[in-house]
């Protein structure tokens, strides 16, 4: 019987984002593997693999680095993959950028892999599904199902923290000196040969084979690069104001001995989302062991069964899902129209709504209302929408126009092709608040677009007519 070795909490970061159950020996491989495919995102190849063909789907989105063919090369992995696949129609991906997908410059947003999402799911015919998110991947779990509750059936995430980073009020977050630390070890494992050796021993690891085979793994799986990027990119990830639009039935797991993910983290997640049910594992860490394993196992073939055989699965118009909101509208309008009279303003009103309207068919916007000199429109994300209205605002200049944009992502009602409720509202103050020439966008807006390359301006907080509480605004930067 192989020895089990106790992890570091660096180790168990790599290591809990793939769920195996001991550190890998490359070379193994059980059973035949599914044949890997690919699915065109935009420009960019994304690899997957299917496993089974139960009665409903399920995507595992993972967490950190992965690579589909060598996962089942992973002592416990290839086993876990089957069993979902046994009860499931599993679909499993690499995210952009790792594993066998196409490498790209920079972690991929979370709005970018949810589009990856959509089109493997294209690919692979799954009309809806079920959701499995692991570390990392929950977060992108959690906002793909309140963004489109059309497409998920049900939700289970496993060593989730919605936020990476410490703040007051999420006290389980890392410290910044803690977060540099991590990356500084993880990093290590491409360096010359010897030195990755020393680094890897010092993360807990023994034997000579676990050493070298999980220096491979993380090789052939990304890049230093593209490493340090996904760090960057996850210090960045604060979803906590989303959970409440997750309306889905969702499971949230936790091991009670996760020394990378508090249990306080997984437990507030599912407090905040309608409905959710917490397990805590007993004598389960970040790393899926196999006593462990089985547990978990048993648990989300459970609760997904359930959902299926309560009729999960069947089509529903979702009344509520999380959008982007974008209003314009003409600054001075008035003033204009007076200068040029009735017909010439008609006349350059009209060509100010084809060109916003171009836009919005560009980044995939939906009209939904036009008042007289502004727009109303939803996006299913924020980096879409705020390109977007940048491009407005560029391009209502060549009419000798200046308009003001404001944005704010929530939860909206949908009834017969508009939308209401409060994130409407708050979008529509946003707006009020923007200057001549100016895309301002609530802090909502600017935590979903981690990782995008959007840069911001911090005009402050302030008070938005009839919406509770302060916001923080900011300010789109002219580079975008």
């Amino acid at each position: 019987m192989r020895a089990r070795v106790k992890l570091s909490r660096t180790a168990e970061v790599l290591f809990g984002a793939l769920g195996v159950a001991t550190v890998l020996r490359l070379g193994e491989d059980s059973g035949m593997r599914p044949e890997t495919r690919y699915a065109l995102s935009g420009d960019v190849h994304i690899a997957y693999q299917v496993v089974g063909d139960g009665p409903f789907d399920l995507i595992f989105v993972p967490g950190f680095v992965t690579h589909a063919e060598l996962q089942w090369t992973l002592p416990g992995m290839g086993d876990f993959l089957r069993t979902l696949g046994s009860f499931s129609r599993l679909v499993r991906f690499d995210k952009r950028g790792t594993g066998m997908s196409d490498p790209v410059s920079g972690a991929p947003s979370l709005e970018t892999r949810m589009d990856d999402v959509r089109a493997v799911m294209d690919a692979v015919g799954s009309r809806r599904a079920a959701f499995y998110g692991l570390s990392e991947g929950a977060a992108m779990s959690i906002l793909f199902a309140a963004t489109y509750p059309e497409r998920t059936a049900a939700l289970v995430v496993r060593s989730c923290s919605p936020r990476t980073m410490w703040a007051p009020d999420f006290p389980w977050g890392r410290r910044e000196e803690v977060y540099r630390r991590e990356v500084d070890q993880a990093l290590r494992v491409f360096a010359p040969r010897a030195e990755a050796r020393e680094a890897v021993r010092s993360l807990g690891m023994q034997g000579e084979d676990e050493v070298e085979a999980f220096i491979d793994y993380i090789r052939y799986s990304t890049s230093p690069g593209m490493l340090d990027a996904l760090y960057r990119m996850n210090k960045e990830i604060d979803i906590r104001h989303v959970l409440p639009a997750v309306g889905v039935p969702t499971l949230v797991l936790h091991g009670s001995d996760d020394q990378v993910v508090p249990v306080e983290a997984g437990a507030y997640t599912a407090q905040r989302i309608q409905s959710a049910r917490f397990i805590e594992v007993p004598g389960v860490g970040h790393l899926a062991l196999r006593a462990g394993g089985a547990r978990i196992e048993h648990e989300i073939e459970r609760f997904l069964t359930d959902v299926w055989q309560a009729g999960g699965w069947e089509d529903a118009e979702p009344d509520r899902m999380l959008a982007t909101v974008l209003f314009t509208d003409i600054v001075e309008s008035t003033a204009k129209a007076i200068e040029l009279g009735d017909r010439q303003w008609r006349e350059l009103l009209e060509r100010h709504h084809t060109l916003v309207r171009q836009e919005l068919l560009r980044f995939r916007g939906h009209e939904i209302d036009t008042t007289g000199d502004g727009f109303l429109a939803t996006f299913d994300g924020p980096a879409r929408a705020i390109r977007c209205a940048c491009a407005i605002v560029a391009g209502v200049r060549g009419l000798g126009l200046s308009i003001r944009a404001g944005l704010h992502t929530g939860e909206c009602e949908m009834a017969d092709g508009k939308v209401a409720g409060i994130a409407v509202h708050t979008g529509a103050r946003v707006a009020a608040q923007a200057a001549a020439d100016e895309v301002l966008v609530s802090h909502t807006v600017k935590d979903l677009v981690a990782g995008s390359g959007i840069e911001f301006m911090d005009r402050g907080v302030r008070e938005l007519k009839g919406i509770p509480g302060e916001w923080r605004l900011f300010a789109v930067g002219r580079g975008t």
